[in-house]
């Protein structure tokens, strides 16, 4: 989807681009700054609760990020993961099927694909504490090359 403030030669190159079978955006999905606010409300209790099952997934030994998940099936020997463990892949696989990215599931932190209006696509950078979207990011940059929502 393309941001609201995409004018219309960007919608026609992006059409070409997808029709012609070759898109240049890495991502399907984007997101208005309207539209990506619009998500807060009904994620930010699931990224809260993310973070939450990662610490109870942490307090168990595990490490989601050295284990492969295989729907049930746990490389802990006992042929299951954690319920915990579980719960935080469906949430993660919910967000997946939006188009919302999760960047870090320990401090809670989001990414919603978004093209400015130069074409750009960036990321619209949103972190659990954080009362609204406030900054972006161009998608090398990662979250230490946030910038201020008004240099979008």
């Amino acid at each position: 989807m393309l941001s609201c403030h995409s004018d219309l030669h960007l919608s026609k190159q992006v059409q070409s681009n997808v029709h012609g079978g070759m898109s240049k955006y890495l991502h399907k999905k984007h997101f208005t700054l309207e539209e990506a606010r619009g998500q807060l409300t009904s994620i930010h209790a699931l990224v809260s609760q993310l973070v939450e099952l990662k610490q109870a997934v942490n307090s168990k030994g595990w490490d989601v990020y050295r284990h492969r998940y295989f729907g049930g099936m746990g490389p802990n020997g006992d042929g299951s993961f954690p319920a915990e463990m579980e719960t935080l892949v469906e949430i993660v696989k919910s967000f997946d099927e939006k188009g919302i990215l999760v960047k870090g599931i320990d401090d809670g932190l989001i990414d919603f694909p978004h093209i400015r209006s130069n074409g750009e696509e960036v990321y619209l950078c949103w972190k659990l504490g954080e009362d609204d979207i406030q900054y972006w990011h161009p998608i090398p940059d990662g979250y230490a090359g946030r910038k201020r929502l008004e240099d979008l």
